[in-house]
């Protein structure tokens, strides 16, 4: 691989060499690989059909846990958070104990290895959110809660500049990851105003109409305002509102 420098900047193909743009800039690169037949087809490739099975396989489950929290990740993703989030379903797959190589599923895998993920890199829950916070997620009343206790905003969340106000959101997902399916509710607090002043405990509960023995993700995160003629604004379109996985639960 290599990179475009001048002026002019190529897109295509002349020769053996291709010309394409990436989020690193423009690069090229020399045409090759192996015939598309011979990789389905050639037992020497068994190996590589069930990377790619498997592969394909993370990349779906991803898809589907982005789709489901797609009204929060509107304002609070990266634009590497597809490829991110891919390389961590590949690693909760690899986790399958049971199924065999190139059969291994997310389901049967660790999903608690999403505890964690952050949606935008540019914008962290972890070095965002300071304030003490417990996620509860009760099935026999199908309840995902999250309370935080009182707060000082300008001690306990690390916020951009230009901020005044902010408030925090949730989202619990029930998913079926083997059907494609999901059931999604979300809840968010008042706009709090980013300042010196004390904010009483915030609980935010998210209750679903039943519980159908899929695994429960619940995330969390912040969206930050700005106040101008008495009208709020998303602050910088969202650029470093942090969203990220707080919780688990499987039913063994």
């Amino acid at each position: 691989m290599a990179r475009q420098k001048g002026i002019i900047k190529l897109k295509g193909s002349i020769g053996d060499i291709t010309f394409y743009k990436t989020q690193d800039g423009y690069l090229a690169r020399e045409k090759g690989g192996v015939d598309g037949h011979r990789i389905a087809t050639d037992p020497s490739f068994q190996r590589t059909r069930e990377n790619g099975a498997e592969f394909g396989r993370a990349g779906k489950a991803g898809k589907l846990l982005r789709s489901s929290i797609r009204s929060l990740l509107f304002n609070a993703s990266d634009s590497r958070v597809v490829g991110r989030l891919t390389k961590t379903m590949v690693k909760i797959l690899q986790a399958d104990t049971v199924s065999e190589r190139g059969l291994r599923n997310v389901v049967l895998g660790d999903l608690g290895l999403l505890v964690g993920f952050e949606f935008n890199i540019r914008g962290k829950l972890g070095t965002t959110l300071f304030a003490p916070y417990t996620v509860t997620i009760n099935r026999v009343d199908t309840v995902l809660e999250v309370k935080i206790v009182s707060f000082v905003p300008v001690n306990m969340i690390s916020a951009p500049r230009g901020t005044t106000h902010f408030k925090i959101v949730s989202g619990a997902m029930a998913i079926d990851f083997e059907e494609e399916f999901f059931d999604m509710v979300s809840a968010e607090s008042d706009v709090l105003e980013w300042n010196a002043v004390a904010v009483p405990d915030l609980t935010l509960s998210n209750q679903f109409t039943e519980d159908n023995g899929y695994p429960l993700l619940f995330v969390l995160g912040i969206e930050f305002f700005q106040e101008v003629n008495g009208k709020l604004y998303s602050l910088k379109n969202g650029l470093f509102n942090p969203l990220s996985v707080v919780a688990v639960d499987i039913v063994k």
